[in-house]
């Protein structure tokens, strides 16, 4: 059994890692999005498997052009992983780690009927 000597060694992502690895639970976590380093801790979350709400506000007060640099960074990677995206109304964005998926209700076509009780 190692000692705690070696556990303590470990970084924080190695620690965050062996937890998951141990439990094998996934958990939701929501933070804000207060600048563009903090998508490297999002990514590391959705790798570890968990699920992540972010609340853009803060971001958007700062640079609209920064949050949408990040929604398309955050895109490129749910889908470079097998995850999933999705918009949470206007100030919020969840995304998954490739274990999760989204359900995203169907629109009807203008020109099709929509479907009645009989």
């Amino acid at each position: 059994m190692p000692g705690l000597g070696t556990i303590f060694r470990k970084s924080k992502k190695q620690r965050r890692e062996d937890v998951r690895s141990i439990s094998g639970k996934t958990y939701l976590k929501a933070m804000p999005l207060r600048d563009l380093s903090d998508l490297d801790l999002v990514k590391d979350e959705v790798k570890a498997g968990n699920i992540m709400i972010l609340r853009v506000t803060p971001l958007a007060s700062k640079s609209i052009e920064d949050v949408k640099r990040a929604v398309n960074e955050l895109c490129e990677f749910a889908e470079s992983v097998g995850g999933d995206i999705a918009r949470l109304g206007e100030e919020r964005v969840v995304i998954c780690p490739p274990s999760v998926k989204i359900w995203r209700e169907k629109t009807p076509v203008a020109n099709e009927p929509i479907p009645t009780a009989a």
